[in-house]
């Protein structure tokens, strides 16, 4: 068997890279007005390998990537995978009236999660129609940052600053199986979604004889319950003359409308900004805590397909979200039932015995489009394309080697609005995921 030598990344110095990394995403932060709207600024919820082809996903399946969209795909899990993503993006914002931009950086860490077969990944179970996998991992689903500063008149006699400010997000920690009998899958995922919603509105009145007392209002509302959703997929082997000549993979899933929980603590306080640290100074305050309540959240469907050969993949989805129907603390908000169209392909150059490590890249592309959930400056249409790769950082070389690992790279733009929206966006995404994976529990006979 004639072996492949390509260059290596050791995984001593890839753990290093992720850990020094780590303080930069915790602290950078983002500036988004429309992220106080609903439950903010949705995360793309998509594997770093899926959002390089656009984000299909409802019909993907690999056996050393985990995607999440759909927890069917779970059971082609042949090895233990340990997948961790992460995203740097760059937000800038345009207003007409007034006429300003503003451009800010966010970093966060995409996913983190632990994918194995219980059945399968062996010769004998692929050949008895039978495949078996589970999954536990922890991921961000929206993001809530913003800081915007409005000044204003009031009977033509003072001036006004208003300072709105909104921080916080909503993550679920989730675990899910999916089972393979012949040519159709199954699975679930079911965890815990949690989070909070902060927002504050300070009033500061600008007069030179008056000294108007300066005012907060400030909100929290806690959410907290479980989670569910499903997928599905049927694969089918296209033949010509009895050889499998492709793969074609229908997938769909999806989740149903759900309460969750919630708590809210209300602040209403006079203050004063501090002459030597210029932070805010409570002066008087009234403080209303624990109101319980609930989220409702939307139902979500998509369904869509792959096609895959020896070196090609493209596939096409379509996801639609009934946010019509959410509800906070039993009041509707700027938000509106909307659909996704996703397409995309990936190539893989390789021939048989090359020696080239740029004929183990994949590479991929796609795009996507579809309103907006948030409503609250007109409609607000959205576009993105996408680019990106995988690069293995170690190729199998000989049959006893069971480990596999992969960087999975993606690059995104989008707008957000266009002529007619008062507030423009226009977003990159850079993403970075490692799947690194390995046999575990592997029983090694004497020969």
């Amino acid at each position: 068997m004639q072996s492949v030598n390509i260059t290596m990344i050791p995984k001593r110095k890839l753990f290093i890279l992720v850990l020094f990394a780590l303080p930069l995403i915790s602290l950078s932060q983002e500036n988004s007005p429309y992220s106080r709207y609903g439950i903010g600024n949705l995360v793309p919820s998509e594997n770093i390998l899926n959002r390089g082809m656009g984000g299909i996903s409802a019909g993907y399946a690999d056996p050393a990537t985990i995607n999440f969209m759909n927890p069917a795909s779970y059971s082609k899990l042949v090895y233990a995978t340990l997948d961790i993503g992460a995203q740097v993006d760059s937000r800038t914002v345009k207003s007409i009236n007034p006429a300003g931009k503003f451009t800010s950086n966010n970093a966060i860490i995409s996913y983190l999660q632990l994918g194995f077969p219980l059945l399968g990944g062996n010769k004998k179970a692929i050949q008895k129609n039978i495949q078996w996998g589970i999954n536990l991992g922890l991921r961000p689903v929206s993001k809530i940052n913003y800081k915007i500063e409005k000044d204003s008149r009031i009977s033509n006699i003072d001036s006004l600053s208003t300072l709105y400010e909104g921080s916080g997000g909503v993550n679920e920690a989730f675990v899910g199986t999916g089972v393979q009998i012949k040519n159709f899958s199954f699975g679930f995922n079911g965890g815990y979604l949690f989070g909070n919603k902060s927002y504050s509105t300070r009033l500061v009145f600008i007069n030179d004889t008056v000294n108007y007392l300066k005012s907060n209002s400030a909100t929290k509302t806690s959410i907290g319950g479980l989670s569910f959703n499903a997928g599905i997929q049927y694969t089918i082997q296209l033949k010509k003359r009895d050889t499998v000549k492709g793969i074609l993979r229908i997938g769909a899933y999806g989740n149903l409308q759900k309460k969750y929980g919630a708590s809210q603590d209300v602040l209403r306080e006079t203050f004063t900004y501090n002459a030597t640290t210029g932070n805010p100074d409570r002066l008087d305050s009234v403080f209303d805590k624990t109101q319980n309540g609930s989220i409702q959240l939307p139902s979500t469907y998509g369904a869509g397909f792959t096609y895959q050969n020896e070196h090609w993949l493209v596939g096409v989805d379509f996801e639609t979200s009934n946010w019509d129907n959410y509800r906070f603390y039993e009041q509707k908000d700027f938000v509106k039932s909307n659909w996704t169209a996703k397409a995309g392909f990936q190539y893989l150059p390789a021939r048989i015995n090359s020696r080239k490590y740029s004929q183990y890249i994949k590479y991929r592309a796609g795009l996507f489009f579809g309103p907006d959930y948030i409503v609250a400056d007109k409609k607000l249409s959205q576009f993105g394309v996408s680019v990106g790769a995988g690069l293995p950082l170690k190729l199998k070389r000989a049959f006893y080697e069971t480990q596999y690992s992969v960087m999975n790279i993606a690059l995104e733009y989008g707008s957000r609005g266009n002529s007619s929206n008062n507030i423009r966006e226009n977003i990159l995404h850079i993403s970075v995921g490692f799947s690194l994976s390995d046999i575990w529990f592997i029983r090694h006979p004497y020969q």
